[in-house]
């Protein structure tokens, strides 16, 4: 027995005075409404209305019983009609996750820009290089980088992530220079330790696609840190553009082999397949493919 429509039936039967004046109002049977009201005086162990041919007149707990219902359908009516507002409105907390560098550098700028476009948002932005699952770690959405797994998770693609090859002047003053990838076997690279870049480098050139089994004395977890010791000219580095790119322009890094290109590598902002999303997720989703899609130029 679903209580909370038989209570309906019975307080609107109550209302309008006859089951049939209830069953013309709930698009029903009249048979329909009785059954519903003896079901629940069935659950309750109590008569609830006294019927005739002619009349209905409630019962002594009928009375009590019904100014409880009235209230509670009413209490409901206003519970639902503040989740109908937020589906509309968008509002409440984000839980969000992407790596060290793009949040620091491109990610919370843009947070910020979407929190006063949505005041009633707050947003919670966990910045880690390690994996993260975002349904057991409480995550509304999560940016990768790299391929993914068939999680059966919704991933929106976003522009590929671009790395540059680059080092401090200093550096290459005074180490022999350098004409294709493979000549990084003879130079300090700074490893990256959380991906394939740890000792790895590929790119794609004049002479096509080549893998380089690169090596040096200092690796990291951070990107940041990677860059602080290459510009104090420790080694060459494989980086991503938003990090590195305000040093390339100031000249204190320079790019290096600029005809061969690092591959780019996907990324993806995923969050849990949902039938209804919610106002904050679907804005929050709407607007990181906005500012960081795959516009027309990027994909011709």
């Amino acid at each position: 027995m679903d209580r909370l429509f038989s209570m309906t039936v019975f307080v609107k039967a109550v209302e309008l005075g006859s089951f049939s004046a209830a069953a013309d109002a709930l698009q029903m049977s009249p048979q329909l409404v009785g059954k519903n009201v003896r079901m629940l005086e069935q659950h309750l162990g109590v008569r609830l209305l006294n019927r005739t041919t002619r009349s209905q007149h409630l019962t002594e707990i009928g009375a009590t019983f019904y100014e409880r219902a009235r209230n509670i359908l009413a209490e409901m009516e206003i519970a639902e009609g503040l989740a109908a507002q937020t589906r509309i409105v968008p509002r409440g907390k984000l839980r969000i996750n992407a790596s060290v560098t793009f949040g620091v550098h491109a990610l919370t700028a843009k947070i910020a820009e979407y929190m006063q476009l949505y005041p009633e948002i707050s947003v919670e932005l966990c910045l880690s290089n390690r994996y993260i699952d975002l349904i057991d770690e409480g995550f509304d959405a999560i940016f990768r980088i790299g391929e993914l797994s068939d999680s059966g998770l919704i991933a929106r693609q976003l522009r590929p992530y671009r790395l540059i090859l680059c080092a401090s002047p200093r550096y290459l003053e005074t180490h022999e220079s350098l004409l294709t990838p493979d000549d990084l076997t003879r130079h300090e690279c700074l490893g990256f330790s959380h991906t394939e870049l740890r000792t790895i480098w590929t790119f794609d050139g004049p002479d096509g696609h080549k893998t380089v089994q690169v090596k040096g004395r200092l690796m990291s977890d951070s990107g940041e840190a990677i860059v602080c010791a290459g510009l104090c000219g420790a080694g060459i580095m494989l980086q991503p553009s938003e990090l590195v790119t305000p040093y390339l322009q100031s000249g204190q890094l320079v790019e290096i082999l600029p005809e061969y290109k690092a591959p780019t590598r996907p990324m993806h902002l995923v969050h849990t397949p949902d039938r209804r999303m919610t106002p904050k997720l679907r804005s929050f989703v709407d607007f990181i493919v906005a500012s960081f899609g795959i516009n027309q130029t990027e994909q011709a």
